[in-house]
């Protein structure tokens, strides 16, 4: 009989333990001073299930929202969590940190304005990545770096990675904006902003924050540096700019999958997305 109430109070210790360790954390509501945009900036991020039981570092990846959510979309509605957990635990996916910024705050968007006077970019390569990847563990090499994101998240993807190839291992835009289609597009929008700037600083902005335009104009090896992931659904209202650049890509001799799936701009697109992302950066992590 003691040997039995031994053995029931060690499992009623033992049983709660077994289960620590196997799930990853999330922590929404993070911040940091930029000196950039003068002010806080919040962020999320998400810690691997043996974060706080190991001492190693991990490999990261950038995981940008859509217009009208911010740092705790991914977490709230794209379900990062259970996803990445299910990806790690199954195998599918290499324990990573993955950072998810708030691009909605002030101005919307992953870029510098036209004019200078809002220049999140800066703030995102100048002091938010070189603040997070020393407050965590994580690998600051491009083999361990990638980046994603969803409709304008999946903008800054393409542009970040474009613009910075040698910066990311894979580039995993979802349901992209890939910017204005035309220079008259890009002009007939801040017109309806009431924006008005001069014609020449207007095409050089055009043509550094539009997909096919950088596409067109940069080197096919330095494209060609990035493991590129790009995922529309055929139902979704930014198809045509995706599948254009999917043919700009294969004319410019870039390697990179293009997936088309049955499905419109929603979460429940983009939460089937995840699980193929995780394990396409995964691939580059482990170099395959």
């Amino acid at each position: 009989m003691k040997d039995h109430i031994v053995w029931i109070v060690a499992l009623f210790f033992v049983i709660p333990l077994m289960g620590q360790g196997h799930s990853g954390k999330v922590f929404d509501a993070l911040s940091m001073k930029s000196n950039i945009l003068n002010g806080e900036r919040k962020y999320a991020v998400y810690l691997p299930p043996d974060y706080e039981s190991s001492n190693r570092s991990y490999p990261v990846l950038y995981l940008l929202h859509g217009a009208g959510d911010d740092q705790t979309g991914w977490v709230q509605f794209g379900e990062v969590l259970r996803i990445t957990d299910k990806a790690i635990k199954e195998g599918k996916a290499t324990p990573m940190v993955i950072i998810m910024p708030d691009a909605n705050t002030g101005k919307r968007g992953y870029f510098n304005s036209v004019n200078g006077d809002w220049r999140y970019e800066d703030f995102f390569f100048e002091e938010f990545m070189p603040h997070v990847e020393k407050k965590y563990r994580i690998k600051s090499e491009k083999r361990f770096r990638a980046i994603s994101g969803l409709s304008m998240g999946g903008g800054g993807t393409f542009m970040y990675a474009l613009r910075h190839p040698e910066l990311f291992s894979s580039a995993c835009p979802l349901s992209a904006y890939i910017g204005a289609l035309s220079l008259d597009d890009f002009k007939a929008r801040l017109k309806n902003n009431n924006e008005e700037f001069d014609d020449s600083l207007v095409k050089a902005y055009y043509e550094n924050h539009n997909a096919l335009s950088l596409i067109q104009n940069l080197p096919e090896e330095e494209m060609s540096s990035v493991r590129w992931f790009i995922d529309c659904g055929d139902d979704d209202f930014l198809y045509e700019g995706n599948s254009l650049v999917h043919i700009a890509l294969k004319k410019k001799g870039v390697s990179h999958e293009y997936r088309v799936r049955e499905g419109r701009h929603s979460w429940t697109y983009w939460r089937e997305s995840l699980p193929v992302v995780l394990e396409f950066v995964s691939d580059a992590f482990h170099q395959y």
